[in-house]
């Protein structure tokens, strides 16, 4: 697991289990949303990937893609 500190949020399974998201690989419309470079929007998209974690396909209605340059 990552190092801890204090300002680091911590994710648990149902079991009590620590997940880090950091091992779970970010999905292809993760990398093109633009809610991916937002820290207020870091805890919602860990926990919706750990949740979809092996799933087929990801889903993720807070979805915005990134705007043109």
């Amino acid at each position: 697991m990552r190092g801890d500190t204090a300002d680091q949020p911590r994710y648990f399974d149902d079991d009590g289990a620590e997940l880090d998201p950091e091992l779970v690989e970010k999905p292809a419309l993760c990398r093109s949303c633009a809610k991916g470079d937002d820290p207020s929007e870091e805890i919602p998209c860990a926990l919706n990937r750990l949740d979809q974690q092996g799933e087929i396909e990801f889903e993720c209605d807070a979805y915005e893609p990134k705007r043109s340059a």
